[in-house]
């Protein structure tokens, strides 16, 4: 089942149950693409897409990507704080971010409250070419828990590896600029509990609330773009009928 908001989120997360949450899972606009002011207010198709016109770059641009490094923290540990006020003791919080802003956004988990317990990192398999340099191959999730993360030793839980390899979305069959695949999100809900309701403040394009139908675990999504927020409202339509003809005993 699915809540599907259109809206900001810092108004929006407001608006919802205080502990309704298990897992908080987001993909926020990383605020990255430049050294500069200039490069930072580019169009999120020309940090993102660099020249590729048939592919994610025909996609809408999405706003709240021009914030500096402060402003960053400053905003995240906004949104965060709101999503600790929503989250179950013991609950999660998994981010996604890119190397520019992962000292911010470490600090802004902090200061919202969560207990910083590490990073996993996310191997794309593919990269720009950077000739004389290290290629940025990766980005990050940076993940905490709402105060302590009791293990349930006599349900046997497994170890969940902290590096994920995961090839990206190709770029001509991306439904969002900056679209995380689905398989990667699926395997990072493996620590929310079955059924558990899962929120996602950056909806984008759905890819976590596919994930979730995928996986038989409730979806909360808030989207500022009613472009986006059309495309996740039919990817997670289409992924919960999906998910409804495969349980048991549903009619054919």
């Amino acid at each position: 089942m699915s809540t599907l908001i259109l809206g900001d989120c810092l108004e929006e997360l407001d608006k919802l149950e205080s502990g309704s949450v298990d897992m908080v899972l987001c993909d926020p606009p990383y605020c990255s693409g430049g050294r500069t002011l200039a490069e930072r207010q580019s169009p999120t198709s020309t940090k993102y897409t660099a020249q590729d016109y048939n592919g994610a770059r025909r996609l809408p641009d999405f706003s709240g990507d021009t914030m500096d490094q402060r402003s960053f923290m400053a905003f995240m540990r906004a949104v965060l704080l709101r999503c600790h006020a929503l989250t179950k003791p013991g609950g999660i919080a998994a981010v996604f971010v890119d190397w520019r802003n992962l000292p911010a956004l470490t600090d802004a988990l902090q200061a919202a409250g969560w207990i910083w317990r590490g990073i996993v990192v996310w191997d794309k398999g593919n990269a720009r070419n950077n000739p004389g340099r290290y290629r940025q191959d990766c980005e990050f999730i940076v993940w905490g828990s709402h105060g302590k993360m009791p293990v349930p030793w006599s349900a046997s839980p497994p170890a969940m590896p902290g590096c994920l390899r995961v090839s990206s979305v190709p770029s001509t069959k991306r439904q969002h600029q900056t679209e995380k695949p689905v398989a990667l999100l699926e395997s990072l809900l493996r620590i929310c509990p079955g059924g558990g309701t899962v929120l996602d403040p950056f909806m984008g394009s759905g890819s976590t609330g596919v994930a979730c139908a995928n996986t038989g675990r409730c979806f909360a999504g808030i989207e500022l773009s009613p472009e986006y927020y059309g495309i996740a409202e039919r990817r997670i339509s289409e992924a919960e009928m999906q998910a409804q003809k495969a349980r048991p005993g549903a009619a054919p």
